[in-house]
């Protein structure tokens, strides 16, 4: 075990391996499946095949940012590969405007005129599906996406293709209720609500009655003794912002799910890491599911705006997990955590500990089966989930296992993302007032203190009317993080060793948000 472990650690380059050891032992003879997108960059940057070629340039390391003015909101992007950590670039961008539309329930209505097509929101392969309607725009909301790939770019680019597709479909399911005024009292989603709401086809049919009525245990009907339903029953406050988040969260695990599907029948490599903002109804909902970074910057002020998901801050979901499900770990790994190694010799002896239940440490006596490997290993950047992945969160990885083991590591990888709300309408904004998203190649070597002060010096210099400042800010800061290549490597301010990942850095102006019609 031992071995093994340690040639998956020699291995490891950016934190995953990249083959797929099920297909090569199962399938020798199978050809590989399919690519379903080939490798690209950004659709927004409008690169020829001959400049994308020229971005995976290593040795110069070109620093790319958008042509001309594209972008929502006057958004600034720039982006960087790696300097030989993979072969191309895993990072991958997306940022739209999505339109939601209000579909005719009924087709016998009378104001049921077929005169439009569109593609169904959710993709099925190629295929795409007509759908007659008179839909009418009601809603729109703005869209922007990092995805952090690892063991290749698949996931990455099928994630920025797709997720905001499947947050479509998720808020189509409630755009009735997000329709209504903000200033009404926080939408009531119990009893005769729950049909009416979630099927406007249904009305106040007697089925939907008859449904309340289960809900309500058949209290009040017809011959009941009792008029009034029990304290119990009463029905849930929920505001419109949570059924926003919802549709996030479901989206993220429709699109790992979708993803699982597809690999089945075209290559679809590695995994991902999301961070997602979305602007609705004039509130920013920051979704995260990895070690992405999104922060606000106003008036000076750092206002972190997600959270980052490692093997140590996620170590006790984990725990739990193997405690629960110990099959997982494939009687080769233990869930308690130890401050170094236990050794064969040290049977016996008492030595610190933790374990799921714990946040501080405390003794125990060493046993046989606490000599088996640590379910996490390592400290900061070189913390490996069961020796073989530094991320918890993120979309993809069906196929990823412990090097020469069956044991799968999908498991313990969580598509959940973490949602934070901004209001932007609570605050003024300034034209230096942004928030900037970026993969972990920033993070890496720049602070949340020195991004703000980099951003902030940079955008005091220039003309507040020029529109392409946040685009030049956001190439200032991916050559902050990126450095200059010298004799030893690339270096950053201080002759400190530069960032050797991807880089990728949305700038995004609040001011711009905050012009953007609101909710009446």
């Amino acid at each position: 075990m031992i071995t093994r472990v340690r040639s998956a650690v020699s291995s490891i380059i950016g934190g995953i391996m990249a083959s797929d050891p099920t297909r090569e032992q199962n399938h020798p003879d199978r050809p590989d499946p399919p690519l379903r997108f080939s490798y690209s960059r950004p659709d927004f940057l409008a690169l020829s095949p001959d400049e994308v070629e020229c971005s995976a340039d290593h040795i110069s390391r070109p620093i790319l940012i958008l042509k001309e003015m594209k972008l929502p909101w006057s958004t600034g992007y720039a982006e960087v590969i790696n300097a030989g950590k993979s072969a191309l670039n895993e990072d991958q961008a997306c940022c739209e405007v999505v339109e939601l539309r209000k579909r005719p329930a009924d087709p016998s209505s009378p104001n049921y005129t077929p005169t439009s097509r569109r593609r169904s929101s959710l993709p099925n392969g190629d295929i795409l599906e007509t759908i007659e309607s008179t839909e009418v725009k009601e809603l729109d909301f703005h869209y922007w996406g990092l995805f952090d790939g690892h063991g290749g770019s698949g996931a990455a680019i099928f994630a920025s293709k797709f997720l905001h597709l499947h947050i479509e479909e998720q808020l189509q399911e409630v755009l009735e209720i997000l329709q209504k005024p903000s200033k009404q009292p926080p939408t009531c989603l119990g009893e005769e609500n729950i049909v009416h709401h979630l099927h406007p086809s249904a009305g106040c049919s007697q089925r939907g009655l008859s449904r309340a009525a289960s809900l309500r245990g058949a209290v009040g009907a017809p011959g009941s003794p009792n008029t009034s339903a029990p304290r119990f029953f009463m029905e849930k406050k929920i505001k419109q912002e949570s059924l926003v988040v919802g549709a996030i969260e479901n989206s993220f695990k429709e699109m790992d799910a979708y993803i699982a599907r597809e690999r089945l029948v075209y290559c679809i490599s590695g995994g991902c890491t999301a961070l997602v903002v979305m602007y609705l109804l004039g509130k920013l909902y920051v979704a995260n599911a990895g070690d992405s970074r999104a922060v606000i910057i106003r008036a000076g002020e750092i206002i972190p705006m997600s959270s980052s998901f490692t093997p140590e801050s996620e170590r006790q979901r984990l725990q739990f997990l193997a405690h629960l499900q110990p099959s997982l770990l494939g009687n080769e790994f233990t869930h308690l955590e130890f401050p170094r190694r236990v050794t064969k010799k040290e049977v016996g002896k008492r030595m610190l500990y933790r374990d799921f239940t714990m946040s501080g440490w405390a003794y125990k006596t060493i046993q046989e089966e606490d000599l088996k490997f640590p379910l996490i290993y390592g400290e900061g950047k070189r913390a490996r989930v069961l020796a073989t992945i530094g991320i918890t969160r993120g979309l993809g990885d069906h196929d990823l296992k412990v090097h020469d083991s069956e044991i799968s590591i999908k498991p313990f990888l969580s598509c959940s993302p973490e949602v934070k709300i901004y209001d932007l309408s609570q605050y003024e904004h300034g034209a230096d007032d942004v928030m900037i998203l970026a993969t972990d190649g920033l993070w890496d070597v720049l602070s949340n203190q020195e991004v703000a002060e980099a951003v902030s010096g940079f955008l005091g210099n220039c003309d507040p009317d020029d529109q392409h400042r946040y685009t030049m800010a956001a190439q200032d800061l991916v050559m902050k993080a990126r450095g200059v290549l010298r004799d030893r490597g690339w270096r950053i301010a201080g002759d400190k060793l530069s960032s050797g990942d991807d880089v990728s850095v949305f700038i995004i102006p609040l001011m711009h948000g905050s012009k953007q019609p609101q909710p009446s």
